[in-house]
Protein backbone atom coordinates (compact mmCIF):
# COMPACT_ATOMS: atom_id res chain seq x y z
CA UNK A 1 0.00 0.00 0.00
CA UNK A 2 1.10 3.31 -1.05
CA UNK A 3 0.99 6.53 1.35
CA UNK A 4 0.78 9.92 -0.25
CA UNK A 5 2.45 12.18 2.37
CA UNK A 6 4.83 15.92 2.55
CA UNK A 7 6.74 17.21 5.13
CA UNK A 8 5.02 20.50 4.41
CA UNK A 9 2.05 18.87 5.99
CA UNK A 10 3.47 19.31 9.33
CA UNK A 11 3.41 22.79 9.46
CA UNK A 12 0.45 25.21 11.40
CA UNK A 13 -1.42 27.14 8.74
CA UNK A 14 -3.96 28.10 11.24
CA UNK A 15 -4.82 27.63 14.23
CA UNK A 16 -7.97 25.41 13.87
CA UNK A 17 -8.17 21.94 14.99
CA UNK A 18 -6.73 20.20 11.58
CA UNK A 19 -4.00 22.09 11.41
CA UNK A 20 -2.87 21.44 15.36
CA UNK A 21 0.57 20.14 15.71
CA UNK A 22 1.34 16.36 16.64
CA UNK A 23 -1.93 15.95 14.81
CA UNK A 24 -0.53 14.30 11.56
CA UNK A 25 3.07 12.96 13.54
CA UNK A 26 0.65 10.70 15.34
CA UNK A 27 -0.42 8.98 12.11
CA UNK A 28 3.01 9.26 10.37
CA UNK A 29 4.40 7.52 13.76
CA UNK A 30 2.61 4.43 13.03
CA UNK A 31 2.83 4.16 9.27
CA UNK A 32 5.92 5.31 8.53
CA UNK A 33 8.01 1.56 9.25
CA UNK A 34 4.62 -0.59 7.69
CA UNK A 35 4.32 1.01 4.62
CA UNK A 36 5.63 2.65 1.53
CA UNK A 37 5.26 6.62 1.45
CA UNK A 38 5.20 8.56 -1.56
CA UNK A 39 5.63 12.52 -1.68
CA UNK A 40 2.90 14.63 -2.63
CA UNK A 41 2.94 16.87 -5.68
CA UNK A 42 0.19 19.85 -5.53
CA UNK A 43 -2.90 20.16 -7.92
CA UNK A 44 -2.69 22.16 -10.96
CA UNK A 45 -4.77 25.20 -10.69
CA UNK A 46 -6.45 23.44 -13.86
CA UNK A 47 -7.60 20.27 -11.67
CA UNK A 48 -8.67 22.70 -8.54
CA UNK A 49 -10.54 25.16 -11.23
CA UNK A 50 -12.57 21.48 -12.90
CA UNK A 51 -14.24 21.74 -8.78
CA UNK A 52 -13.97 25.12 -7.11
CA UNK A 53 -14.92 28.46 -8.92
CA UNK A 54 -12.94 31.16 -9.30
CA UNK A 55 -13.94 33.50 -6.53
CA UNK A 56 -13.22 30.74 -4.34
CA UNK A 57 -10.03 29.93 -5.48
CA UNK A 58 -9.36 33.82 -5.32
CA UNK A 59 -10.27 33.90 -0.94
CA UNK A 60 -8.07 30.70 -0.61
CA UNK A 61 -5.27 32.65 -2.06
CA UNK A 62 -6.43 35.56 0.12
CA UNK A 63 -5.84 33.68 3.23
CA UNK A 64 -2.71 32.43 2.21
CA UNK A 65 -3.59 29.18 2.30
CA UNK A 66 -3.42 28.09 -1.06
CA UNK A 67 0.12 26.26 -1.39
CA UNK A 68 -0.29 23.79 1.49
CA UNK A 69 -4.63 23.41 0.13
CA UNK A 70 -3.14 22.77 -3.01
CA UNK A 71 -0.56 20.08 -2.01
CA UNK A 72 -3.86 18.56 0.16
CA UNK A 73 -5.98 18.07 -3.22
CA UNK A 74 -2.90 16.80 -5.02
CA UNK A 75 -1.73 13.82 -2.61
CA UNK A 76 -5.66 12.98 -2.70
CA UNK A 77 -5.30 12.87 -6.92
CA UNK A 78 -2.24 10.84 -6.90
CA UNK A 79 -4.20 8.30 -4.28
CA UNK A 80 -6.71 8.50 -6.25
CA UNK A 81 -4.53 7.22 -9.54
CA UNK A 82 -2.46 4.82 -7.77
CA UNK A 83 -6.24 3.69 -6.13
CA UNK A 84 -6.81 2.03 -9.76
CA UNK A 85 -4.14 -0.49 -9.48
CA UNK A 86 -3.68 -0.97 -5.51
CA UNK A 87 -4.81 0.56 -2.49
CA UNK A 88 -3.27 3.79 -1.01
CA UNK A 89 -3.94 6.59 1.47
CA UNK A 90 -3.03 10.62 1.44
CA UNK A 91 -2.10 11.21 4.49
CA UNK A 92 -2.88 14.84 4.09
CA UNK A 93 -4.19 18.55 5.54
CA UNK A 94 -6.04 21.34 5.05
CA UNK A 95 -9.27 18.31 4.85
CA UNK A 96 -11.97 18.82 2.60
CA UNK A 97 -15.06 17.29 2.44
CA UNK A 98 -17.13 20.40 3.78
CA UNK A 99 -15.49 22.38 0.49
CA UNK A 100 -18.44 23.11 -2.07
CA UNK A 101 -17.72 24.24 -5.04
CA UNK A 102 -17.86 28.53 -3.91
CA UNK A 103 -17.32 28.10 -0.54
CA UNK A 104 -16.11 26.19 2.15
CA UNK A 105 -15.94 25.73 6.42
CA UNK A 106 -15.32 23.38 8.73
CA UNK A 107 -11.59 23.33 8.75
CA UNK A 108 -11.22 22.68 4.39
CA UNK A 109 -10.68 24.63 1.95
CA UNK A 110 -10.58 22.46 -1.68
CA UNK A 111 -12.72 19.37 -1.53
CA UNK A 112 -9.99 16.95 -2.07
CA UNK A 113 -11.88 14.24 -2.74
CA UNK A 114 -14.08 16.07 -5.56
CA UNK A 115 -11.04 16.64 -6.82
CA UNK A 116 -9.41 13.52 -7.03
CA UNK A 117 -12.93 11.81 -8.19
CA UNK A 118 -12.82 14.71 -11.12
CA UNK A 119 -10.01 14.23 -12.19
CA UNK A 120 -10.03 10.43 -12.83
CA UNK A 121 -13.59 11.07 -14.22
CA UNK A 122 -11.87 13.62 -17.24
CA UNK A 123 -9.34 11.52 -17.76
CA UNK A 124 -12.00 8.88 -18.67
CA UNK A 125 -9.94 6.87 -15.95
CA UNK A 126 -13.58 5.68 -14.51
CA UNK A 127 -17.02 5.66 -15.32
CA UNK A 128 -18.47 5.05 -12.29
CA UNK A 129 -17.49 5.84 -8.36
CA UNK A 130 -18.52 5.15 -4.38
CA UNK A 131 -17.70 8.00 -1.77
CA UNK A 132 -17.71 6.32 1.59
CA UNK A 133 -17.54 9.16 4.14
CA UNK A 134 -16.59 7.95 7.56
CA UNK A 135 -16.18 11.08 9.12
CA UNK A 136 -18.39 12.25 12.33
CA UNK A 137 -19.92 15.45 10.15
CA UNK A 138 -21.98 14.98 6.97
CA UNK A 139 -19.52 15.78 4.18
CA UNK A 140 -22.02 18.27 2.47
CA UNK A 141 -19.50 20.06 0.05
CA UNK A 142 -18.57 16.40 -1.46
CA UNK A 143 -22.65 15.95 -1.87
CA UNK A 144 -23.10 19.62 -3.03
CA UNK A 145 -20.21 19.31 -5.76
CA UNK A 146 -20.85 15.36 -6.71
CA UNK A 147 -24.16 14.18 -5.68
CA UNK A 148 -26.11 15.58 -8.93
CA UNK A 149 -23.13 14.30 -11.17
CA UNK A 150 -24.85 11.10 -12.34
CA UNK A 151 -21.18 9.25 -11.86
CA UNK A 152 -21.03 9.09 -8.37
CA UNK A 153 -22.85 7.57 -5.45
CA UNK A 154 -22.29 9.19 -2.07
CA UNK A 155 -22.66 7.44 1.69
CA UNK A 156 -22.52 9.08 4.87
CA UNK A 157 -23.63 6.71 7.59
CA UNK A 158 -25.54 8.31 10.66
CA UNK A 159 -26.39 5.43 12.82
CA UNK A 160 -25.23 6.39 16.28
CA UNK A 161 -24.33 2.71 17.12
CA UNK A 162 -21.32 0.64 15.83
CA UNK A 163 -23.02 -2.20 14.47
CA UNK A 164 -25.36 -0.12 12.19
CA UNK A 165 -23.18 2.29 11.12
CA UNK A 166 -21.42 -0.87 9.69
CA UNK A 167 -24.40 -2.13 8.08
CA UNK A 168 -24.97 1.06 6.62
CA UNK A 169 -21.55 0.92 4.70
CA UNK A 170 -22.09 -2.92 3.38
CA UNK A 171 -25.03 -1.97 1.97
CA UNK A 172 -23.78 0.92 0.21
CA UNK A 173 -20.99 -1.55 -1.14
CA UNK A 174 -23.78 -3.93 -2.34
CA UNK A 175 -24.84 -1.02 -4.84
CA UNK A 176 -22.59 -0.28 -8.14
CA UNK A 177 -20.75 -2.17 -9.69
CA UNK A 178 -18.18 1.06 -9.45
CA UNK A 179 -14.51 1.42 -10.92
CA UNK A 180 -13.22 2.96 -7.88
CA UNK A 181 -14.61 3.65 -4.18
CA UNK A 182 -12.76 6.65 -2.20
CA UNK A 183 -13.26 6.91 1.51
CA UNK A 184 -13.02 10.10 3.25
CA UNK A 185 -11.38 8.99 6.19
CA UNK A 186 -12.61 11.23 8.87
CA UNK A 187 -11.40 9.51 12.43
CA UNK A 188 -13.60 12.12 14.42
CA UNK A 189 -16.03 9.21 15.22
CA UNK A 190 -13.96 7.32 17.11
CA UNK A 191 -14.87 5.78 20.48
CA UNK A 192 -12.41 7.81 22.12
CA UNK A 193 -12.43 11.04 19.84
CA UNK A 194 -15.79 13.47 19.42
CA UNK A 195 -18.16 11.25 18.43
CA UNK A 196 -17.43 8.13 20.72
CA UNK A 197 -19.43 5.74 17.86
CA UNK A 198 -16.19 3.39 16.14
CA UNK A 199 -13.36 1.28 17.99
CA UNK A 200 -10.27 -0.36 16.43
CA UNK A 201 -12.10 -3.06 15.24
CA UNK A 202 -14.42 -1.06 13.48
CA UNK A 203 -12.23 0.70 11.34
CA UNK A 204 -10.52 -2.50 10.21
CA UNK A 205 -13.75 -4.36 8.99
CA UNK A 206 -14.75 -1.28 7.34
CA UNK A 207 -11.32 -1.21 5.43
CA UNK A 208 -11.86 -4.96 4.91
CA UNK A 209 -15.41 -4.63 3.64
CA UNK A 210 -14.01 -2.03 1.22
CA UNK A 211 -11.40 -4.64 -0.10
CA UNK A 212 -13.71 -7.22 -0.68
CA UNK A 213 -15.93 -5.07 -2.38
CA UNK A 214 -12.97 -3.87 -4.65
CA UNK A 215 -12.12 -7.73 -5.34
CA UNK A 216 -15.84 -8.85 -6.19
CA UNK A 217 -16.22 -5.87 -8.82
CA UNK A 218 -12.96 -5.16 -10.29
CA UNK A 219 -12.72 -1.86 -8.34
CA UNK A 220 -9.78 0.48 -7.42
CA UNK A 221 -9.97 1.82 -3.84
CA UNK A 222 -7.93 4.92 -2.18
CA UNK A 223 -8.36 6.74 1.27
CA UNK A 224 -7.76 10.67 1.78
CA UNK A 225 -7.92 11.68 5.48
CA UNK A 226 -10.20 14.08 6.80
CA UNK A 227 -11.04 14.42 10.88
CA UNK A 228 -9.91 12.91 13.72
CA UNK A 229 -8.55 15.08 16.64
CA UNK A 230 -7.51 13.11 19.80
CA UNK A 231 -3.92 12.55 18.95
CA UNK A 232 -3.23 9.42 21.26
CA UNK A 233 -5.70 7.10 19.14
CA UNK A 234 -5.89 8.76 15.77
CA UNK A 235 -2.46 7.25 14.63
CA UNK A 236 -3.66 3.70 15.55
CA UNK A 237 -7.32 4.34 14.09
CA UNK A 238 -5.43 5.57 10.95
CA UNK A 239 -3.69 2.06 11.13
CA UNK A 240 -6.91 -0.21 11.31
CA UNK A 241 -8.35 1.05 8.49
CA UNK A 242 -5.37 0.23 6.44
CA UNK A 243 -4.79 -2.83 7.82
CA UNK A 244 -8.47 -3.80 6.66
CA UNK A 245 -8.00 -2.06 3.32
CA UNK A 246 -4.34 -3.55 2.44
CA UNK A 247 -3.76 -6.25 0.50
Amino acid sequence: MKIIFHQDFYQVYTNDPAAERGRLESIVGELWDKFDFVDAVPATLEDIAAVHTPSHIDDVKGEGIYPIAALAAGGAIQAAQIGLTEPAFAVIRPPGHHASAGSAWGFCFFNNMAVAITKLKNEGAIKKALILDIDLHFGDGTVNILGSSGYVDICNPVSQKSSNYVSEIEQALAGGPYDIIGISAGFDNALLDWGGVLDRPDYVEIGCMVRRAAGRTGAGYFAVLEGGYNHKVLGDNALALLEGMDK
